[in-house]
């Protein structure tokens, strides 16, 4: 499937910027999962000047989603119509040390690589991103966390770029932060944040990574094409044990499985469709209420228009 191209529809609208714009950018190359099907239009800014400048100049009407590292996303098969913005390490790729236990790091900068400048600093609470397969600009949006450490702990002030190609500092309290929630405007389009940690030596961070890293490799499918974890913890339990218990490790449907190792991870086999992952997804809601009354929620970000074999509609959905 491809879609009109955007540049053709909108002349002028490429006059002056400095990024990389791509009509119908395969997607699958850039989710954990390998899937998707294209983008309409990527645009990748040199700066956030630049991404300022072309938010300015895009109309109202065409939808606009920033993608990250793609760890947490599942894009339908059919792709996505408007412009998908994913920013350069280049541009949004920086970490710089303040004072006051500080640093400022750039949205486009992977969780991993926090961690490893934190450590460098001297600066402890940051070694929970060690096992985070993201990038700091979802982080910010989904609150992420792990090993009892979530985002909005350590998190100070963050920027972000309007539809209108505005520029926004709002403050920890601004965001309205949940458990894997924000309630910062789904307009804005994060490019940097200041963290803030605790004096700590170096050598005691490094170990608290590499049991991070541990745990996780021993723990979770690392080394497939999964997306995480698909569904959010339910109050009271973990969505691993209510998996398990309604029969659904090892679950395959085409060529999506929920892993045997971590069953809270779908994997992609090898020749899944966004379709079959959804379809699985959406098995395993049914079958996890019908064995517990337990409705799960996805904490993988489901996207875009669906391919050949149609929508999937939620299991759950008059239940």
């Amino acid at each position: 499937m491809s879609f009109l191209n955007l540049l053709d529809l909108h002349p002028g609208l490429a006059d002056g910027i400095r990024g990389k714009l791509t009509a119908n950018q395969p997607l699958s190359a850039v989710t954990w999962f390998r899937i998707g099907g294209p983008a309409q239009l990527m645009f990748q800014p040199a700066d956030e000047a630049d991404l300022s400048a072309f938010l300015a100049k895009l109309p109202e009407s065409v939808p606009v989603l920033p993608v990250g590292l793609g760890s947490n996303l599942l894009i339908r098969d059919g792709g996505l119509e408007g412009v998908v913005i994913r920013l350069s390490a280049k541009g949004f790729g920086g970490v710089e040390i303040l004072e006051g236990n500080r640093l400022k790091v750039g949205a486009a900068v992977p969780d991993k690589r926090l961690s490893e400048a934190a450590a460098k600093a001297g600066l402890g609470g940051f070694s929970f991103y060690t096992g985070i397969p993201g990038g700091i600009g979802g982080a910010l949006r989904m609150n992420a966390g792990a090993h009892g450490t979530e985002t909005c702990q350590r998190m100070v002030q963050l920027t972000g770029i309007d539809r209108q190609g505005k520029r926004h500092v709002l403050t920890n309290a601004d965001m309205g932060y949940g458990y894997r929630h924000s309630g910062a405007s789904k307009d804005l389009i994060f490019t940097e944040a200041v963290f803030e940690g605790e004096p700590a030596s170096e050598d005691t961070v490094r170990q608290e990574m590499a049991e991070v890293v541990a745990h996780r490799e021993k723990a979770q499918p690392i080394r497939e094409k999964t997306g995480g974890s698909t569904f959010k913890n339910p109050a009271g339990t973990s969505a691993w044990k209510e998996v398990d218990a309604a029969g659904c490790r090892g679950l395959t449907i085409g060529g999506a499985q929920m892993s045997e190792m971590h069953c809270n991870f779908m994997i992609n086999t090898g020749e899944a469709s966004g379709h079959d992952l959804e379809l699985l997804g959406e098995t395993v809601r049914k079958r996890v209420f019908e064995h517990s009354g337990i409705r799960l929620e996805w904490e993988i970000k489901r996207l875009g228009q669906p391919g050949a074999e149609g929508a999937i509609a939620p299991f759950l959905e008059h239940s």
